[in-house]
């Protein structure tokens, strides 16, 4: 049933009258009377005699004969809330999209033909000739086991493997030739991406190969009629293959054989709705419940796909180190030795003159430029000029912001206006730029290089691709367009932003933002260059310079292991008021070797614990807190208290 409390998290027995019989079928919506009241609820299951010794109910309406829950959704569904100590009607309000009656009224269009797939010749005989046709590897063969990946998912067999992609690598493209090899093994693909210019990228892609009609995309921005019309022809089996953002994580793929997801590092993978599941580790349940092969991939590498990878669940994908030196850009820092000895200023210089000749020579040269910039807008933080001191709001002690050259100083939070504002500390009355945004930074460089065409992109506006010629492109992390024929360099600016955040995966998070920006720079044998103003002996530094996220990825996770950090250990944190948290704590029957940790302050006048067990203690720790939840809404606690396993931010 459709209710959210934890102390229902179960199957309920319902009779079903005769009238209702034909269309009382497994996966259907379904109305039943609970508790006096008319409820929406799933039908499961019909089974001859139920268990249950008392009286039972009838079933009040089948809302449509759709069955849109497939059983193997259903099972996945369960897994995932028991995973995340969350509810089973909250998995499923996330795994199937709302009912539009009207687009199941529309008559069925029979799906397209497929064309025919890209494939070369299998030598030999016996078993080999008798298997259908290899797809091209084309661009795989970059990876020494790219190849015998592709044919292993033409085989049918469930190969998994963790993908570190070169620079200028076509991502999109390699992802299509793994679909069409699952095709050809006859099962269907799921491919996962962040946001939306990533799925046009891939849905191009597809559609170049495969040819129209034989995917569909599932996303949120699609709209009401146009998700659940996707949604419905995955669920009749009209299509194979489905590509989405993670709203397509629970897609009906009939016959599933490959689970995708490119750059599980962004956290737009993370769902922020109750109970809070990632994409991945959706999709990697999905491949060990139903026996598919499976792909994570992006330009970095994550400590959960590091894990992965050590732990022998996977094998990773990488290419040689003599493919890696001639594909990857030049790459230099600003903060090493023999920079320094050059421009002494370079330490604390916002456009060191490596950056500033480099960005010059490459415009000379009639080529783009990428400036990638972590803070968005003009200046998003000020401080007082004479004393230092950071300018805060009056009224409700926010962050005061510029937002234009000659805009007042305002609050981030509150949106007051502080034209009269003074340091409280000197009383003095000039502010002074104390983090620099990305406009702000593209009029500097439009100073600075008079008559360059300069171009910006961010939440504003978020350019997909910039054409060739001289031009500067001011981009935060994550909207940086893609330029016809690469970018001549790429500059990495104010990397004390991203190193010094107090988050655990500051230093993988600022890696895989300038390994997405470097993979954009022309590859070495046209000149592309890098310029990342920071301190060379820094390890993401050097994992940048070497092109090496394996091993960054590698030593993050010994660190994580050695302090007893996600993904080494579980973790879960418990947030709410302090007397609803010192509750559910109380009621949990937690795991041997269980530590809580906190409290700490949390938004909104609440407190966080942290609870963290050994891995092989998960699922133990996932359903204490659960029969906790459900504990307190047997009693009607008033108080909420928010469950997340494995939070993205422990901080």
């Amino acid at each position: 049933m459709d209710v959210p409390l934890p102390h229902l998290d179960r199957p309920f027995d319902y009779l079903v009258p005769a009238g209702l019989a034909a269309d009382a079928v497994p996966g259907v919506r379904v109305k039943v009377r609970f508790a006096g009241q008319l409820v929406d609820g799933w039908l499961l299951e019909r089974v001859d005699a139920s268990a249950h010794g008392g009286r039972l109910a009838y079933l009040e309406k089948v809302v449509s004969a759709e069955p849109v829950l497939a059983a193997e959704v259903a099972r996945l569904a369960r897994a995932v809330a028991d995973r995340y100590a969350g509810n089973l009607a909250d998995v499923l309000r996330l795994a199937v999209p709302p009912r539009h009656a009207r687009v199941e009224k529309e008559p069925r269009t029979a799906p397209e033909p497929p064309v025919a797939d890209p494939t070369v010749p299998v030598p030999g005989g016996g078993a080999a000739a008798r298997r259908r046709a290899v797809p091209d590897p084309r661009g795989w063969r970059d990876y020494p086991a790219g190849p015998a990946y592709l044919t292993a998912l033409a085989d049918g067999r469930a190969p998994r493997a963790v993908w570190s992609a070169l620079a200028g690598e076509d991502w999109a493209a390699r992802y299509a030739d793994a679909v069409a090899a699952t095709l050809a093994g006859g099962r269907g693909a799921l491919v996962v991406v962040a946001d939306a210019r990533d799925l046009d990228r891939l849905d191009a892609a597809l559609t170049a190969l495969l040819g129209p009609g034989r995917h569909v995309t599932l996303s949120a921005a699609l709209g009401p009629a146009r998700r659940y019309r996707a949604f419905l022809a995955v669920r009749r089996g009209d299509v194979p293959v489905v590509i989405g953002t993670r709203a397509a994580m629970f897609a009906p793929v009939d016959r599933l054989g490959l689970v995708a997801i490119w750059d599980d590092g962004d956290d737009l993978h993370a769902e922020p709705r109750a109970p809070y599941p990632h994409a991945r580790e959706v999709l990697l349940t999905r491949a060990r419940l139903g026996e598919a092969a499976a792909l994570v991939g992006g330009w970095t590498r994550t400590a959960e796909g590091q894990l992965l990878v050590e732990t022998g669940w996977a094998r990773e994908v990488v290419a040689d180190r003599a493919t890696l030196r001639a594909r990857t850009p030049a790459i230099a820092p600003t903060g090493d030795d023999p920079q320094l000895a050059r421009d002494p200023g370079a330490a604390t210089a916002r456009l060191p003159s490596l950056a500033w000749t480099t960005a010059r020579d490459t415009l000379r040269a009639d080529a783009p430029v990428l400036v990638q910039v972590p803070r968005r807008g003009y200046l998003p933080s000020v401080s007082c000029a004479d004393c230092r001191t950071p300018a805060r709001c009056p009224h409700c002690a926010g962050p005061l912001a510029l937002r234009a050259a000659d805009a007042p100083p305002a609050c981030r939070w509150c949106g007051r206006v502080a034209a009269a504002y003074a340091c409280p500390q000197c009383g003095g009355r000039r502010l002074r730029a104390a983090v620099t945004g990305a406009r702000r930074t593209a009029e500097e460089l439009g100073r600075a290089f008079p008559g360059v065409p300069v171009r910006t992109s961010g939440r504003d506006e978020v350019l997909t691709d910039v054409p060739a010629g001289a031009s500067l492109v001011v981009a935060t992390p994550g909207a940086e367009p893609v330029a016809e024929g690469g970018y001549g360099a790429v500059l990495l600016l104010d990397s004390w932003a991203l190193l010094t955040r107090a988050d655990l995966r500051a230093g993988e998070e600022t890696l895989r933002r300038w390994l997405s920006a470097a993979a954009l720079a022309r590859p070495a044998p046209a000149g592309g260059k890098v310029v990342v103003v920071a301190d060379g002996a820094l390890a993401p530094v050097q994992a940048l310079l070497r092109w090496d996220p394996g091993w960054f990825a590698a030593r993050e996770l010994a660190e994580r292991r050695e302090l007893g950090f996600p993904p080494a250990v579980k973790m879960a944190s418990v947030t709410g008021g302090a007397d609803a948290v010192a509750d559910l704590l109380a009621q949990a029957r937690l795991p041997d070797g269980a530590e809580v940790l906190g409290p700490v302050p949390a938004d909104q006048d609440r407190e966080r614990m942290l609870v963290r067990v050994p891995r092989s203690r998960a699922a133990a720790l996932a359903e204490a807190l659960h029969t906790a939840a459900g504990v307190r809404s047997a009693r009607r606690a008033a108080d909420p208290v928010r469950l997340q396993v494995d939070p993205l931010s422990l901080f």
